[in-house]
């Protein structure tokens, strides 16, 4: 299935369909959109970054700075009034507007890409990808973290058999920051569906839903730690899938000293990573994706694979960690809307995750286990 107009607009132009670029607005311009959208639109081939969207003048700047040629709007209405001109609409705008941003661009006949979540609950994420599937649109979400080293790393050594019969996934997402930042993502206005599990929960329960399937039972803590905090700020999340694994998932803005990133228990073998994905850091510093070792890490973060190692002493043996790949997703999305390759994380997938956030969400304050 060909997803949307965007072939047929390509095929309608002069010159041959692989010489056009596909043009894309990119709405937002914050952390989503300067440090991760931008830079991996700009670095696939077939993708072409035509107009941001910020009504900063400051962000301008830094948009018109980092790409010369891109178009500048202050408002989203400007990029759906000309949608003949575009293939493509990114959201990556604070999340109380995903939702009304996808519909508008869906409405005007643009295939959209929304940073996650896509989404404040799962019935609005369905009626997205009802609206999508209605107008024969591509609706993808943006779970870059798919993508990880050590997430590709951990899907190989599954594939490969070599945990044997996975008990127990234990993954993290720690940082260390005693001081609020402030901002829409730490308000406590529902609104803005601020707050860790929204946000780096959306990373790793997708992550445990790749990996083990569907899941029957929620078990939730959900923490406001910090002086000040509006929003929480330290919360586990703990998932029966349906295929029998355990997931604990960890998600924390307060944690002094950080675990490990993750923790793997099967019947043959257990894998232990520590530390993050280069490619973020890699972005922030302004580095840009290319052939030259991208994604690569050093040797010494490799994660360790064994059984009855002591604790102290380490032991089992070094995994080589795959490199991350961040540009696959948006390649994918070109193949997507040129060819109708498969889209690369799909809005009921997107769903499937806010049903477990939904549910750790009531199981924090209800106290109780959910079954979904």
């Amino acid at each position: 299935m060909h997803f949307g107009n965007s072939v047929a607009k390509v095929e309608g132009m002069t010159g041959p369909l692989t010489g056009t670029p596909l043009r894309v607005g990119l709405v937002g311009y914050g952390l989503a959109g300067s440090v991760f959208h931008a830079p991996l639109i700009a670095a696939t081939e077939g993708l072409t970054l035509d107009t941001v969207v910020t009504s900063s003048e400051e962000r301008q700047a830094q948009a018109r700075a980092e790409f010369p040629d891109v178009r500048l709007a202050a408002d989203p209405e400007d990029l759906f009034a000309r949608a003949g001109e575009l293939d493509l609409i990114v959201v990556a705008s604070p999340n109380k507007t995903h939702v009304p941003l996808a519909t508008a661009a869906l409405k005007a006949g643009l295939p959209v890409v929304v940073d996650k979540p896509l989404a404040g609950t799962a019935a609005e994420a369905r009626g997205l990808a009802a609206l999508a599937e209605e107008r024969g649109l591509l609706l993808s979400v943006f779970q870059n973290r798919r993508w990880d080293n050590d997430f590709l790393t951990l899907r190989k050594l599954l594939a490969d058999g070599e945990l044997g019969e996975v008990w127990r996934f234990e993954s993290r997402f720690e940082r260390w920051r005693p001081r609020p930042k402030g901002g829409w993502r730490e308000s406590g206005d529902p609104a803005e569906l601020g707050g860790l599990l929204y946000d780096l929960g959306s990373h790793v329960v997708d992550q445990a839903l790749v990996l083990f399937g569907p899941v029957t039972h929620v078990y939730a803590e959900s923490l406001v730690r910090r002086e000040g905090a509006e929003i929480d700020d330290d919360t586990f999340i703990a998932l029966t899938h349906a295929g029998g694994v355990r997931s604990h998932l960890y998600v924390s803005a307060t944690a002094a000293q950080l675990g490990p990133r993750f923790r793997v228990l099967g019947s043959r073998a257990g894998y232990v990573k520590h530390g993050l994905d280069p490619q973020e850091a890699a972005l922030r510093e302004g580095r840009r994706p290319g052939p030259d070792g991208w994604g690569e890490e050093e040797q010494a973060l490799w994660g360790r694979l064994g059984a009855g190692q002591s604790p102290v002493t380490g032991g089992g043996t070094p995994v080589p960690t795959l490199p991350g790949d961040y540009p696959a997703y948006y390649a994918a999305v070109a193949a997507a809307l040129r060819e109708g390759a498969p889209n690369p994380v799909t809005a009921l997938e997107a769903a499937a995750a806010l049903d477990v956030l939904e549910a750790a969400r009531r199981s924090a304050r209800d106290g109780v286990v959910v079954a979904l």
